[in-house]
């Protein structure tokens, strides 16, 4: 029975971290980076927001590969050739990747994530249930640039960044980062699920559920800070709200205040109006026109998209070719 190899790319320096974290709360207005949200019970909470009937974008991109999957396969392996590495940024528990495996039959899988503990719990299982992938976790924050090692790749990859994660960058930083993938592809091709624009309500409501799971996502980060950065954060003294910016085809998630109140920490603290808010994280939506464009940009070409009946959600598929 193989066993996952497991490698560190970033040494993850908690002074660093909390150092960054403050440095955000200082922040006018106050911003927090989306990275701080997926500790192992921020990924599980993501999990289970997937499951949401507001949350679209997980169910829609399935039901795309459900109906296209085979075409899509072939067409990937077209640009990588056969039993290519493939590799999977922002993991999770590897599901999404894992409807790929008979598609496209890849000689090693290489999963990257931020939440290094909920990885390796992924990863062990997947081993088990797939013993003839070689499989490597890389513990890697690679909103901050995607570095793998050489010796993962060997040859044309096939870059796979499903669920729409590429809108928690905005336009610019989106650019730099398909960038950083096309030198990763090296040859191959990359495989990307992009949410698409449509109605305020339908956005709003995907981010702001009845049940309160992706406030309870939203609110989970000040656990994370208080952990990390040993602030006092009363978490029943914060609300989530998520709201759409249509000048800037974003959704935002916001923590606000509930009352005027102090935060403080070691070496710091940050008073807050009643109302005021957090910045926590960013969810860009795409017109497909606006993505295939920003994609020849960053490098790519033959650039294919398989879409729903409505246009909700796409998946593109892009030659990393030199």
């Amino acid at each position: 029975m193989r066993t996952p190899q497991f490698i560190q790319v970033d040494t993850l320096d908690e002074r660093l971290l909390a150092a960054e974290a403050a440095a955000g709360l200082l922040a006018t207005p106050a911003v927090v980076s989306p990275k701080f949200l997926y500790d192992t019970l921020g990924s599980r909470l993501f999990e289970a927001i997937t499951e949401l009937p507001e949350y679209t974008p997980t169910r829609t991109e399935a039901a795309i590969f459900a109906s296209h999957g085979a075409v899509i396969g072939r067409a990937a392996l077209q640009l990588t050739g056969a039993a290519p590495v493939l590799v999977d940024l922002g993991a999770g528990n590897g599901a999404k990747a894992a409807r790929l495996f008979p598609l496209i039959e890849p000689r090693a899988y290489v999963a990257v994530d931020i939440s290094v503990e909920f990885l390796r719990e992924s990863l062990r299982r997947m081993q088990r249930e797939h013993p003839q992938i070689r499989m490597t976790g890389v513990g890697q924050d690679f909103s901050a640039g995607l570095m793998l090692p050489a010796s993962l790749l060997g040859g044309p990859a096939l870059v796979f960044y499903p669920g729409s994660s590429i809108g928690n960058f905005d336009p610019a930083e989106a650019l730099r980062l398909l960038r950083e993938m096309h030198r990763v592809a090296a040859g191959g091709g990359l495989l990307i699920g992009v949410d698409l624009v449509k109605s305020t309500e339908v956005l709003e409501a995907a981010y702001d559920d009845a049940l309160g799971v992706t406030a309870a996502f939203n609110l989970n980060l000040l656990r994370r800070l208080n952990a990390l950065l040993d602030t006092d954060f009363d978490v029943r003294q914060w609300r989530h709200r998520a709201v759409f910016d249509n000048r800037q085809s974003r959704i935002e998630m916001h923590l606000h205040a509930r009352r005027a109140l102090g935060v403080s920490w070691p070496g710091g603290e940050r008073h807050f109006a009643d109302g005021e808010s957090i910045h926590t994280e960013n969810s860009y939506k795409w017109t497909t026109g606006a993505f295939d464009a920003l994609l020849r940009d960053a490098g790519f070409g033959a650039v294919r998209r398989w879409t729903d009946e409505a246009e909700g959600f796409a998946v593109f598929l892009a030659a990393a070719r030199s």
